[in-house]
């Protein structure tokens, strides 16, 4: 009868005990192999649960890559060609949208967030915003005076909880001609506030700019809630 590795182990501390060779049967031999092998010393060096489950996700890993190699023409190389394609083109896209954008009207995008302020203070916060460099924060101070400056002229309705958009949309009835200035201003506003974009001095010129035109310009005689010409 072959034996190997505990069998043999076992037997030979049996003919230890012994000059006389045992003839021993293959299920005591059995039972005797696992005795001597449940000896602690023989599992010293086996690999933990978290060696072995790293062990196996990595071989998955390689399989997976084997097999993807495989199906893509030019194999390991033709992957990794892919791989960097689809990498570049998500790159692109993530700089070019920013984060996508919450659906307006959703809790937490009210364009104001603190106690009733004056449009000169929102322009006043703005101010000292920019002085600081601080162009993000300028950005959202000087849309919020813009909005709070058509509420106190009457072209807007004061009404909690609105949102960027909204009052974009809804000025822009009233302001024809600023229609398109007001979206780009409410754009830039919803990028620094949910979008996780940087504002620039530029952008925040255009904003400023945009609020000094409109102390400037009179309104048509659109109602502000239809937008139905008189």
């Amino acid at each position: 009868m072959k034996v190997t590795g505990g069998t043999t182990t076992a037997l030979a501390r049996l003919r230890a005990d012994s000059d006389v060779p045992v003839d021993i049967s293959r299920v005591p031999a059995r039972e005797a192999a696992e005795r001597e092998l449940s000896d602690p010393g023989y599992h010293e060096n086996d690999p933990n649960l978290l060696q072995r489950g790293l062990e196996r996700f990595w071989e998955w890993i390689e399989d997976l890559f084997g097999a993807a190699s495989g199906a893509t023409p030019g194999g390991v190389l033709g992957l990794v060609v892919v791989i960097l394609l689809v990498v570049a083109v998500l790159a692109a896209l993530w700089w070019r949208l920013g984060t996508p954008h919450r659906a307006p009207g959703t809790t937490g995008d009210s364009l104001f967030t603190d106690g009733p302020r004056t449009a000169r203070d929102h322009r006043a916060a703005a101010d000292r915003h920019a002085a600081a460099g601080r162009w993000n924060e300028a950005v959202q101070e000087r849309t919020r005076a813009i909005v709070r400056s058509l509420e106190e002229r009457a072209l807007l309705d004061p009404r909690p909880g609105r949102t960027a958009d909204e009052a974009a949309a809804e000025a822009g009835r009233s302001l024809p001609a600023h229609a398109d200035d007001l979206r780009l201003a409410v754009r830039a506003f919803d990028d620094v506030t949910y979008g996780g974009r940087t504002a620039d001095e530029p952008a925040y010129r255009r904003v400023e700019e945009l609020d000094s035109a409109l102390e400037r310009t009179r309104p048509t005689l659109d109602t502000a809630s239809t937008g139905t010409p008189a």
